[in-house]
């Protein structure tokens, strides 16, 4: 008896698919699933039309189909079979699992996992508020900078930036940062992740020794350890990295000294000029990530690391991910004259560009005044919000706490240690993604958490004050 073909398949007129590729899917999968058997027996064009209520075309339409993946079999004079081609003898064949290289280990690990404890929630650190961001002022520029052709720059001829972006950068990072610098010694890249991979990928061996900031971005250490290289923690204080820790041997020293992350200590000028004159005396070169430069609440704006310097010790990171979104992948290298090249050419093989027209819409963005407007704005508002989290928080017994000077996230100490994974969870239970401190050390443990503070709700400081003050109430665990 022939296959009766309703039990695989009815035709469905509302689909988008024509009626003839229904019934060649329908019935494919069922013989390749073993649902109709190998030889079974199809019924003719003109039955299967009577069963299934169509026309003989579109029976011979998905027959022909059927036939030409090799699944049924048709001779003149016969009905069709099934005739699914027999399977590779598994028995025979070993399995075979792709190994990944050394440097293919490195990448795969990612040591911010550690950090969390749920995937989702509010207030993670190092995020700015979406709902800040000019999105309509945003999309009108975009549609405007992405009308007109643009020659070379559309294709590979502004692979490391656009000429208009890295103009605007140079006269801004002149006015705000302090740094003298030609367009030629901008690279732009997706953000500073990218930027950080780019520079140690170039300039480091492995086992080379890069030193970082102890607590620091968890974010830099995953690419120093991809390239191979040989972290040493350097201890931070209120007023940044403690220089006269460095090694000896360190060809990398990666600081944050805008404002230290994650526990906000700002490097004050002298101790600058000291990292300076030690990088230059052990031949180092210093990655300067300008973090959190835009949101500076009290004190006098220091000019850039770089700009106290002659600029051969020091490479420059910079992106509108807190300013703007991380989502719109817009980051800046400033290197010294002297890499300009090879950073290029570095540049174009591992990939690194941005987008052309987010690109062009910075620049719009920042020459027409509304970024540095929109700076204003923001600034205003993440301190009320930052303060106001740090009132909640800082009568809370067991904790250590700075009051933020700028930012997006605040960092705090628990006095014993016991209580980091317990205040996480109930966190985490409440809604909210805080990162684990721990997780940011690479030498001497802290304990503690950090708060992003940017989607900062009326309620969240003393629920979040209420939450830590019932944890650290009960006894600690080992």
């Amino acid at each position: 008896m022939p296959v009766f073909l309703p039990a695989f398949f009815m035709p469905d007129a509302t689909r988008s698919e024509p009626l003839p590729v229904q019934l060649f899917a329908a019935l494919g999968a069922a013989i390749r699933a073993g649902r109709i058997a190998d030889g079974a027996v199809l019924p003719s064009t003109r039955h299967a039309a009577q069963m299934l209520g169509l026309s003989r075309s579109s029976i011979t339409t998905a027959y022909d189909l059927l036939r030409a993946e090799g699944i049924i079999e048709m001779r003149p004079g016969s009905r069709p079979r099934a005739c699914l081609p027999a399977s590779p003898a598994t028995d025979r064949v070993e399995s075979i699992t792709p190994r990944l290289s050394t440097r293919g280990h490195r990448l795969a690990h990612d040591p911010r996992k550690a950090t969390y404890v749920t995937e989702t929630g509010r207030l993670a650190p190092g995020l700015p508020d979406e709902h800040e961001f000019p999105a309509n002022l945003w999309a009108q520029i975009l549609r405007r900078q992405a009308r007109p052709a643009r020659g070379e720059e559309a294709g590979y001829g502004g692979y490391h930036g656009t000429q208009a972006l890295r103009e605007t950068l140079c006269a801004r990072l002149a006015s705000d940062r302090g740094l003298a610098i030609r367009p030629e010694q901008i690279l732009i890249t997706p953000g500073t992740q990218a930027s950080l991979s780019l520079v140690t990928q170039i300039m480091t061996d492995p086992g080379d020794v890069i030193a970082m900031e102890d607590p620091g971005y968890v974010g830099a250490k995953a690419s120093f350890l991809a390239a191979g290289a040989t972290l040493c923690p350097v201890p931070v204080d209120s007023d940044g990295m403690q220089v006269e820790a460095l090694p000896p041997e360190a060809r990398l020293i990666y600081i944050t000294p805008s404002n230290q992350y994650p526990l906000g200590g700002r490097m004050g000028l002298a101790r600058r000029l000291d990292l300076l004159e030690r990088a230059r005396s052990q031949g180092a070169l210093i990655i300067e990530d300008d973090y959190d430069s835009e949101f500076l609440w009290h004190g006098r704006e220091i000019a850039a690391l770089a700009a106290h310097g002659s600029f051969t010790e020091c490479i420059y990171l910079g992106s509108a991910s807190k300013a703007l979104l991380p989502g719109l992948r817009l980051g800046w290298i400033v290197v010294p004259e002297t890499l300009i090249d090879p950073m290029r050419a570095a540049h174009r093989t591992m990939g690194c560009a941005a987008n052309l027209h987010a690109q062009l819409a910075l620049s719009e963005l920042m020459e027409s005044g509304h970024y540095r407007r929109h700076l204003r704005h923001i600034a205003r508002l993440y301190q009320s919000r930052g303060e106001a989290l740090y009132e909640a928080l800082q009568n809370c017994e067991g904790v250590v706490i700075t009051r933020p000077r700028g930012g997006v996230q605040l960092g705090l100490r628990f006095v014993e240690k016991g209580f980091e994974l317990t205040s996480q969870t109930a966190l985490a239970k409440a809604g909210y993604r805080v990162a684990r401190l721990s997780a940011l050390c690479h030498a001497a443990t802290q304990e503690g958490l950090v708060i992003g503070f940017a989607t900062l709700r009326p309620d969240d400081p003393q629920r979040i004050a209420s939450l830590l003050g019932q944890c650290l109430s009960a006894p600690a665990k080992a």
